[in-house]
């Protein structure tokens, strides 16, 4: 028995010391304490005469979980003597070897009291198993169904003391029949004292030396002086936290450091503290706002270039607003600074292609694959395609038709990117499709409802998406004719509000796009 009683308490002390890395959520307990008895032989419930006392008594640890503010879970184990000694009885003496797995209700909820009330009452509720053995007794097992109430007393965070009164009622009833005409079941009041101590350790995320609870400054550097809130240190009251800050002893506005001008540069890199300027000319100031401080530039009330110091080249052409005719339109100097952009000698007020190198015959606008659509506007400038098609080839009507019924006909396992079997004959069709048309690329997008988080929703997405191409190439299609892109529930189709609308967000676009062909130089 003291072997049981041995092995009990060194498995619920491991289990303790293992549990201290949570937030103090468990809390251990060492216990003593008396049993009394009721049943056949009589009523001995708040019995505290000195010959119960003296014979009967028991030990033992405890052990509970936090579940949330007002339940907890826990299991007890003790070992002792029970019996009963009154006057009129033979009575009768055993050693209890008992354990109970119970929930406990707190009114210390934040509800009814404080959570961190000095006085901590409770109630439980749970069923346990008890050994009985005696010269007077069954030697057996039994299965209590047991109920109490206690009180902890909160010495603070850590210790605290408790009495508690366990009510057990047995299953059996002849455990202790020494008078066979009752039929009473037997039940048991324990009446235990116990120190409790919280395990763990509170969260300090941020690693300050204040706990999650009580800091209001839970992000802090570990660089980062910190005060009794966890909030970091600011001796000269600038608003600037010390450990950040460049002037700690000095009350300023930039990085911590004053700023006579108030120009945002610091005194200390202002090269003209008393004249508000700007940063990147060291503090000094700049009155046209063209990178030339005033006192080095010729034009100081008009914004200019370096090369004409400070003075104005309107257009940038590196033309002078003098000489320049076309003073507003960047331009060349064989045009007097008027513009030719494409350099293709057509003036740009006579190019219908202005920015695009182009023949006089097309007034200036390029088409390299003489597709009566110009390499302006030409998605597809090296491939013949047609004008509705801004010059791209025209995707089949069976195949727009496809990808429209694979938006909802490709289907996934819920919450993941396996793809259900019911889906491959709209996959093997699309691969099909790619199989025959060599100069399609496919854009695959994965996209899903608004249910979960957003990292997790783009993570699925993009899964879903890769998985439909690799199911493709695994059926032929080159990898460089596909690109896999999630989009999370970023771009919904229908209101997330409805079940239908959120069914329809959970799809799979496919589109597609050109390769376009390369002329290699020969």
């Amino acid at each position: 028995m003291k072997k049981v009683l041995l092995s009990i308490l060194l498995m619920a002390l491991m289990f303790g010391a293992y549990a201290q890395s949570s937030e103090r959520k468990w809390n251990l307990g060492l216990l003593g304490g008396t049993t009394q008895y009721n049943g056949d032989l009589g009523n001995r419930f708040l019995a505290f005469d000195r010959n119960t006392l003296d014979k009967t008594y028991t030990y033992g640890v405890s052990l509970t979980r936090y579940l949330n503010s007002s339940f907890d879970f826990g299991v007890l184990g003790t070992y002792g003597t029970w019996g009963y000694f009154g006057d009129d009885s033979p009575g009768f003496k055993a050693e209890m070897l008992n354990f109970d797995a119970t929930l406990k209700y707190k009114f210390y909820n934040g509800y009814m009291l404080k959570e961190t009330s000095l006085f901590q009452p409770y109630i439980l509720a749970g069923i346990g198993v008890a050994r009985f053995q005696g010269s007077q007794t069954v030697d057996d097992m039994d299965y209590p169904l047991v109920a109490g109430a206690g009180l902890n007393i909160r010495l603070n965070g850590v210790i605290g003391l408790g009495y508690q009164a366990t009510y057990g009622y047995l299953l059996k009833s002849d455990k202790f029949d020494l008078q066979p005409e009752n039929d009473v079941n037997d039940a048991f009041l324990m009446h235990t004292i116990s120190l409790n101590f919280n395990l763990g350790k509170a969260a300090d995320a941020d690693g300050d030396g204040v706990s999650d609870k009580k800091d209001k400054c839970p992000d802090t550097s570990l660089s980062a002086k910190v005060n009794k809130t966890g909030c970091p240190l600011d001796m000269d009251e600038d608003g600037v936290a010390d450990y950040i800050d460049a002037c700690p002893n000095e009350f300023g506005t930039v990085n911590g450091c004053p700023d006579n001008d108030k120009d945002g540069v610091a005194n200390t890199s202002d090269q003209c503290p008393d004249v508000a300027g700007v940063a990147s000319l060291g503090g000094c100031p700049d009155a046209d706002g063209d990178g030339i401080i005033d006192s080095k530039d010729e034009c100081a009330n008009v914004k200019g270039i370096l090369a004409f110091a400070g003075c104005p080249d309107t257009d940038g052409d590196g033309v002078k607003d003098s000489e320049d005719t076309c003073p507003d339109v960047k331009g060349v100097k064989a045009f007097s600074g008027c513009p030719d952009a494409d350099d293709d000698n057509i003036p740009d007020s006579k190019d219908v292609c202005p920015n695009v190198k182009g023949p006089e015959s097309t007034n200036g606008c390029p088409d390299t694959d003489m597709d009566g659509v110009h390499d302006g506007v030409d998605k597809c400038p090296t491939t013949s395609g047609v004008i509705s098609n801004e010059g791209c080839p025209a995707v089949k009507k069976e195949v727009e038709l496809l990808f429209k019924k694979a938006l909802q006909g490709i289907k996934f396992q819920t919450g993941k990117a396996t793809i259900i079997a019911t889906s491959f004959p709209i996959l093997n069709s699309v691969a099909k499709v790619m199989a025959e048309n060599p100069s399609y690329k496919l854009s695959i997008g994965g996209h899903t409802d608004n249910v979960g988080s957003d990292a997790a929703n783009m993570t699925l997405s993009q899964n879903r998406a890769e998985a439909v191409g690799a199911y493709l190439i695994g059926k032929g299609v080159s990898p460089l004719r596909i690109s896999s892109t999630g989009y999370g529930a970023t771009k919904p189709v229908d209101d997330n509000k409805t079940t239908a609308g959120r069914t329809r967000n959970r799809r799979v676009e496919l589109n597609v796009e050109f390769i376009e062909k390369v002329e290699v130089p020969k």
